[in-house]
Parts: C-alpha cells; sequence; structure tokens
C-alpha cells in the first residue's frame, strides 16, 4: 500500500494536524510537475508564480502559497466571471447534491435545460446543440457533421487559426510548431488570407467544400480582428456553393469581445457558433457547438454517429444557465472595463512607442505587441514579480494578451495599467 497525500498543504485534516510549511508544499508541487509531467512545466510554474503555487481565488483574484494576493487577467479566457463565482458555486453544489453523473441511458433533465437556455441566449434561429468538454470537442464534431451533411471532405480555415490541439482540429490550426512529426493530418484543409474577400470564391471553384471555419478575432494569433466585410462575403460565397459556415467564438463569445456572440451581432448567417471556456462559468469544463438544423442533419438521422460519455454530463451543463445568468448581470460593467483597458492600453502605446510597437483587442481581450521577443519576455517576468497573471501567446512571442474578467473593478484595471507601467518601464530601462 501507498500512502496517500495532500495535493496541497494543509493546516489540519479529519485525523489532525498536519503542519506543511507553504514553502514545503510549493516544492513538492514542483517536484511532482517535474516527475510526472514536464521538467519544462516546472520550470516555466516556478517563474510565472515566483516559486509558489496557487491555494486559493476569489474573484479576480488568486492567491499563493506564500500568501501573497495577484490578479488575474489572464487564465486564457476561461475566467470571464473570475473565479468561485457565488452563483456558479451554488448551481454545482446543488447538482452535487442530486445527481452530479448521468446513466447516460435514462434521459436527464439537466442537459435539455442547459441546451434550451444557450441557444435561447443566442437569439434563436440555432436550436441544436452537442456538448463536449472542451473547446476542441466542439470544432471536431462541427466539422464531422459538415462532412457528413454536405457529403464533401473540403474544410477552409484562416491563415494564423487556432482551433485546438486534436489530430482533427489541429488540421485546422494553422502552426507548423504544433504538427511537426505527426503530420499527415486530417487531409482536405485549406488555409486561406484573413484579408482577402475571394479567398472562399476561389477555393470552391476549384474543391467540393463542405465547410468554412473562422474565429471572428483570433486571439492565439495575436488578438487578431478579422474583417467581418471579408467574412460576409466568405459566407455568402460558402452558402451558394452549398457549403456550410462555422464561427468558432470558444475564446471570444459569451462577451468577452462584447456581444454574446461576434458572429451573430455582426449579422453573419453562420451555420454553427462554438462555445467554451467561460462557458462552465470558470468552474467546470464544458462547450458546446451550436448548430441549426441543416449542420446538425447527420444527428437528427441518428443521434449515435457521434457520442462522448461525458457530452452534456449533468455537472457540467447545470451550471451554463446561473454562468450565462452571470454574464447577463455583468454586462454593462464588462463595458465599462472594456473602455478603460481601451484608454490605458493607448495611453501605455503612446508612453513606450519604441517598445510597444502595438495595440489590438476588442471588449475584454487585448492583445499587445512589443519589438521583440526577448522584450515580451523582460514584460513577463516583470509582471510575474508584481503580481499580474496574464495569458502569452504561443504562437506569436512578442506578443502578451490581456483577459480581464468581466467582474474586474475600478481599481483592478487601474492596478493592471499601473503594473504593466511599470513592468514596461523595467524592461526598457533594461
Amino acid at each position: 500500500m501507498f500512502e496517500r497525500r495532500s495535493a496541497v498543504s494543509a493546516e489540519a485534516s479529519a485525523e489532525g494536524s498536519v503542519d506543511v510549511s507553504a514553502k514545503e508544499t510549493a516544492k513538492e508541487t514542483f517536484r511532482r510537475v517535474k516527475r510526472h509531467f514536464s521538467p519544462a512545466l516546472s520550470v516555466a510554474g516556478k517563474f510565472t508564480g515566483q516559486g509558489a503555487v496557487e491555494a486559493a481565488a476569489e474573484g479576480s483574484r488568486v492567491t499563493l502559497s506564500d500568501g501573497r494576493s495577484v490578479l488575474d487577467f489572464g487564465s486564457y479566457a476561461v475566467a470571464l466571471l473570475g473565479h468561485r463565482n457565488p452563483a456558479v458555486v451554488s448551481a454545482v453544489r446543488a447538482q452535487l447534491d442530486l445527481m452530479p453523473a448521468s446513466t447516460r441511458t435514462v434521459q436527464s433533465p439537466v442537459p435539455p435545460l442547459a441546451a434550451e437556455t444557450l441557444t435561447g441566449y443566442l437569439g434563436g434561429g440555432l436550436d441544436r446543440v452537442f456538448f463536449g468538454c472542451g473547446g476542441a470537442d466542439a470544432v471536431e464534431v462541427s466539422v464531422k457533421l459538415a462532412r457528413m451533411a454536405t457529403g464533401r471532405m473540403t474544410v477552409i480555415a484562416v491563415e494564423g487559426a487556432f482551433h485546438g490541439k486534436t489530430l482533427g482540429a489541429l488540421a485546422l490550426t494553422d502552426n507548423p510548431r504544433f504538427k511537426k512529426g505527426i503530420e499527415p493530418l486530417l487531409q482536405g484543409v485549406v488555409h486561406v488570407s484573413p484579408d482577402d474577400p475571394e479567398a472562399v470564391a476561389k477555393v470552391v471553384r476549384e474543391h467540393d467544400v463542405a465547410a468554412v471555419i473562422f474565429e471572428p478575432v483570433q486571439a492565439e494569433n495575436g488578438v487578431r480582428l478579422l474583417d467581418e466585410t471579408v467574412l460576409a462575403r466568405w459566407c455568402e460565397d460558402a452558402h451558394a456553393h452549398g457549403a456550410l459556415v462555422i464561427a468558432d467564438e470558444i475564446q471570444v463569445g459569451l462577451r468577452r469581445c462584447g456581444p454574446r456572440s461576434v458572429a451573430l451581432d455582426a449579422g453573419l448567417p453562420v451555420d454553427g457558433v462554438l462555445l467554451g471556456k467561460p462557458l462552465g462559468g470558470g468552474i467546470v469544463p464544458v462547450s458546446a457547438a451550436v448548430c441549426n438544423d441543416r449542420l446538425y442533419a447527420p444527428l437528427l438521422s441518428d443521434p449515435l454517429l457521434h457520442t462522448a460519455t461525458f457530452s452534456g454530463h449533468p455537472l457540467g451543463t447545470a451550471v451554463i444557465p446561473a454562468a450565462l445568468d452571470a454574464i447577463e448581470g455583468q454586462a454593462e460593467n464588462g463595458a465599462r472595463v472594456a473602455a478603460a483597458m481601451k484608454e490605458g492600453l493607448s495611453d501605455l502605446r503612446r508612453q513606450y512607442p519604441d517598445a510597444l510597437v502595438e495595440v489590438r483587442g476588442r471588449g475584454l481581450l487585448w492583445g499587445m505587441d512589443f519589438r521583440s521577443p526577448e522584450m515580451a519576455g523582460d514584460v513577463l517576468t516583470g509582471l510575474a514579480q508584481a503580481g499580474l497573471v496574464v495569458s502569452p501567446c504561443i504562437s506569436r512571442p512578442t506578443t502578451i494578451r490581456l483577459l480581464p474578467p468581466i467582474v474586474a473593478t475600478d481599481q483592478d484595471v487601474k492596478e493592471a495599467l499601473s503594473l504593466l507601467g511599470e513592468a514596461i518601464a523595467k524592461a526598457v530601462a533594461a
């Protein structure tokens, strides 16, 4: 038998006092990460936490094992509602007390209620839902359905796209770093320039296209906003050819970039919207492919064509109504935060034009482009030391992303911008 140990330091347990120091907790955590995951992850974790590990979180702040409180403007878009939103926590607890898992043979009332709430939230027209656990699940099922619904194989994606790292989604992701050594991937994917209105028309003349998939805002590609007039033309040309159109809003939807759905708000006639990350209220992993009848047709004919054990997991889907309601309750505050971030980052750009070469963003998603990867690295170091959590771009090492939560206060924004300014000033001086 082995001795069961807690993953975190505990001052007390049911058996009695443990008295493990916070420093020892961090040391043991990094040892385990190095032993069971990757030495590189251990090093990266030591750097970002400055030798400490996560201990607790609430709202916009994370408490570390050394007692420091850091401001979370990162979390890769998951913590839109901050951490441990009370309404979402209550929904989780309520479902835990009832039935957190499903038999998968007797129907649960929880997933269909979540689907009804979600489709209504998006405004109607897209009435069919497939629930997954992560964003790549939604991408995979949407492309599979498009191919089955049309009987065609070619899928058009966009240069600079990021749709996930599972084998199917990875073919749509436009980054050779993640593909090296495992090609050939899913065949029949064509990447087109985001600046070419004629791109889809050109491809459909040469291929039988099943679908066009795009991110209205390419978050991982340095926060690149795609031209909505170009996207509208793509939708028109795709539909004229009989192809389907899918908007991947896993990172940018649900008011992260302002509206509930960026594509639908722009009037783009998409056949599916993919959602994830904040859909679980920052607590549980859940994603959704929200489709019209044409895209969803294969599952209407045979619902067993694509299944997953945890699709529509009651504990995950139970939080969706609470999460959407909480997001809407903070929409006005989110707009204020977005405006303050835009103004503050523009000021920093004017202050440091030689270091901060461009600021791009929308709503609660902003990208800062620095003159070199080294400069961006110096700023990241400064922010780690100062206590501001951000999200680097793994595809663009010169870009740092800021994803403030929709619940951020005026003081949170002021603090974040101040820490950013200090980190940039130190990097310039260095």
